[in-house]
């Protein structure tokens, strides 16, 4: 099976199981809810809840268990993109290829729109998979997302994205220290954690953990460079959101500091660390190490 293929048909069990888990038909404040399925449903890959369930797969687990678990990381990441695109933040008018929530509903709907993501997310994980012999797991899921997105990690990364944002100095390797903490943190982070929830929830030791966490770290890492280097070479056509708004406004990216061609070398570095810590944890050929030279070689 092509990757593509593996990509389409988790995504299609992905989007069946947040229409079940989602209810916002008919719920009230009916123009709230309209407004979180227009943000859940407007598209999107469904990366970090199809990492979870391949984490799981190749953690010896059943990814079919944890699938509304996963779901939770997908609301999540949603939420921060509806933050992500607001008018303090980086101000975009595009996202998956639609407008975004603040301009198709407003400013304030979009906020309690994220603010009711971030939860709902959190209460999916606090109650799948369901039974007491999953509350354990139950509770570390929640403790390990909860971390990953707290001021320690993804919101305290886009603090400091916002905090870098038009800022130059001559110190080259403090440049470079502030811009691999603020990718390993704004994005990273929850990326790691969706490979590590897969993990957890099939049961595997705490050293098969850490090799999981390895791996998502560095996946997360190769991610947002990927995307740097798309924002500076795709299309708002082919990305579903604006692109060179990072040079105009002054970001601190792997192209901006270090140029394209550096950019792409480091990203090849790491999908080759990439392979080989798949191939540690899956053996050769495992659907984790697809899913991570798909995500290095992207083009949208």
């Amino acid at each position: 099976m092509s990757v593509e293929q593996l990509l389409a048909d988790e995504q299609a069990i992905i989007e069946a199981t947040l229409k079940r888990v989602l209810q916002t038909q008919d719920a009230r404040p009916r123009r709230l809810h309209e407004a979180i399925a227009y943000a859940v449903f407007a598209g999107g890959k469904r990366i970090r809840p199809i990492l979870a369930r391949l984490a799981c797969r190749a953690a010896a687990g059943d990814p079919d268990e944890i699938t509304e678990a996963a779901c939770g990381l997908e609301l999540i990441h949603t939420y921060s993109l509806v933050h992500d695109d607001l008018p303090a933040m980086d101000d975009d008018v595009l996202r998956r290829g639609c407008p975004t929530v603040h301009i198709e509903f407003d400013e304030a709907t979009a906020i309690l729109v994220g603010d009711a993501l971030l939860t709902e997310g959190l209460l999916v994980l606090a109650r799948y998979p369901a039974g007491d012999s999953w509350a354990a797991r139950r509770a570390g899921a929640v403790a390990l997302v909860a971390e990953a997105v707290s001021s320690r990690g993804m919101v305290g990364g886009q603090a400091e994205d916002i905090e870098n944002t038009g800022r130059t100095g001559n110190d080259r390797p403090d440049l470079e220290r502030r811009l691999e903490r603020i990718h390993r943190h704004k994005t990273g982070c929850l990326l790691q954690a969706s490979v590590e929830l897969g993990a957890l929830l099939a049961h595997a030791e705490p050293r098969t953990q850490t090799s999981f966490a390895d791996f998502g770290r560095d996946l997360g890492l190769a991610f947002q460079i990927a995307d740097d280097i798309l924002d500076a070479t795709s299309s708002s056509s082919k990305l579903g959101k604006s692109v060179g708004k990072d040079a105009r406004a002054g970001k601190l990216t792997y192209v901006t500091l270090f140029g394209l061609e550096a950019a792409q070398k480091r990203l090849d570095v790491l999908e080759k660390h990439l392979a080989d810590r798949a191939r540690s944890i899956e053996g050769p050929d495992g659907e984790l190490a697809a899913v991570a030279h798909f995500i290095c070689r992207r083009t949208s």
